[in-house]
Parts: C-alpha cells; structure tokens; sequence
C-alpha cells in the first residue's frame, strides 16, 4: 500500500484548501492509499522515508516549499493548485479543478524538472528584484483574497506609476556587464499570468537554462509599450528591455529584497543562481 503525505496551505485560494480536504479523504481512502494530512507549517517535522509522494495543495509558495523536500528526499510531488497564482501548475497543464488535477496525480505520468539554487536556497518557479519583488510581496492579501490573481494586475498597474532603478553588475555564464535596471526576473519557467504571458521564448522547465529578463523601463510609458511587446510575443532586446539565458548568473550586492517563489526574501550578500537539472519529479499531464 502506497504511502502519501499531504500538506495543506489552509489560507491559500481564499481558503479554498479546506474546502478540498473532505474531497482529498474521499478520493485517497476509495483508492486505498496510506495517507496523512499536515499543515504546510508544521510538515518538516515528518519523517519522509515513510512515505512515496507527497501532494501539496495550495499556492506557488506552498508547492516551492514542498518540492525542495520532494527533491531532498527523492519523493514524486502532486499539486492541487489553489493559490492566488499557480503558476507552476498552469505550466505542467495541470488543472485548478480538483478533481481533474487529481486525475493528473492519478495518471502518474511523472516529469523531471529543474530547480533554481539562489545561494543556499532553492525555488522551482523564479526570484525577482525590483518591480516584480514589489508585486508579489507588497499586494495585501486583502486584495487577492477579494480580486485573486486579478490582484497582481491592479497592483502592477499601480506600481508601474512608480517605477524606480537600481544599478547591477551581473554576469551571465561567462558574460559581465552593468545596467540599471527597474526589474530583474531570473525563472526557471518565465509564465506569468497563468500562460498567457512569458518573459522568454521556448521557455521550459527541464531545459537546463534559466530565462532572464531585465527591465530597464524607467517611467510608465516605456514601461507599458514593452508590455504591450511581450503580450504579443516581441522579446527583442531594446532600450526598453533586455532578454537572455545562460545556466548561471551573478548579481553583485550589498543588500536587497526579493522575491522567491512568492516568498518575501533578503539577501545581504552577492547573488549565485544556479540550475539544478532534473531535480524534482512531479506529476505533469
């Protein structure tokens, strides 16, 4: 009898998650699986040799977190999305309807994706500086459990109108240079907004690459026509913009504030960003 954890993010989805729990009961004890569920805040504390999968159910945040003890612990990861993004889901195709994602679980048609090693921490989506750090860690939840993830659009909106630049020297693989930039992303997978819109061209998650994309917009208007640009697919370096991949990168820094996988994230020494191919196995359609 196989065994398998659950890690519930309570909170996330508008509390969507505890709405899921009777659901999850039902489809794991018709199935006859060997199961427990935990809170996201207290999950490390299991011992993970007993079991073979464990599942996550919530946000981006909740799945990053799981996904490095999936790694660790050579465990196959299952997602239910029920986060304000999901975006990891979206780019696995798995479906923000429960039970179509738990049909994905129970295919098992497991993929092997990278991670991204950021100094001594690990994330599967993407960190980002700047703008982007100011829309994931400064919406107020109020707003996503009100508008979710229409929430990041008013908010990118909003800090759009403010935009402000900092200077970097960054080295890409064996590339240096300096710019000032308004936003850095570096991801492993570059969808944003579900997979409407993507930072790179044949973005992918099991490539080996990381997918850079530097903003050096520096007022609204600028800001808005390279938008504009990468709805439609033009990803052409620019005045405007700046877009690269290489399996490694370098930020020099003192000090800054970022995001990692929608995690609020200070970092107060020189920035080392590293692919790790095929570092976790997970269910994918």
């Amino acid at each position: 009898m196989e065994n398998i954890l659950v890690v519930f993010n309570y909170n996330a989805g508008r509390k969507k998650a505890i709405k899921y729990k009777k659901i999850l009961h039902k489809f794991l004890f018709k199935r006859g699986y060997s199961f427990k569920f935990v809170s996201v805040q207290d999950f490390q504390t299991n011992d993970f040799s007993e079991y073979k999968t464990i599942i996550a159910v919530g946000g981006d945040g909740t799945v990053n977190k799981v996904a490095q003890i999936a790694a660790l612990t050579d465990k196959t990861l299952g997602i239910i999305p029920c986060g304000t993004a999901n975006l990891l889901a979206a780019k696995l195709g798995i479906s923000t309807n429960i039970k179509k994602a738990l049909r994905t679980i129970q295919k098992k048609n497991i993929k092997e994706i990278d991670a991204l090693k950021i100094n001594d921490l690990q994330c599967i989506l993407r960190c980002g500086f700047g703008y982007d750090s100011d829309i994931i860690c400064k919406t107020p939840q109020t707003l996503k459990n009100k508008f979710g993830y229409f929430a990041y659009f008013i908010a990118g909106i909003l800090f759009a109108l403010r935009l402000k630049s900092k200077s970097y020297q960054i080295t890409c693989d064996d590339n240096t240079f300096n710019i000032d930039a308004s936003c850095i992303i570096i991801g492993n997978a570059s969808n944003m907004y579900r997979n409407i819109v993507y930072l790179a061209d044949n973005s992918q998650i099991d490539d080996g690459l990381l997918d850079i994309f530097i903003l050096k917009a520096q007022n609204p208007f600028s800001f808005f026509w390279e938008f504009l640009r990468i709805i439609f697919g033009i990803r052409i370096n620019n005045p405007r913009a700046k877009y690269l991949k290489a399996k490694s990168v370098n930020i020099k820094n003192s000090w800054a504030v970022c995001h990692i996988d929608g995690e609020k994230t200070k970092l107060n020494k020189d920035i080392e960003i590293n692919v790790i191919p095929g570092a976790v196995k997970v269910f994918s359609n």
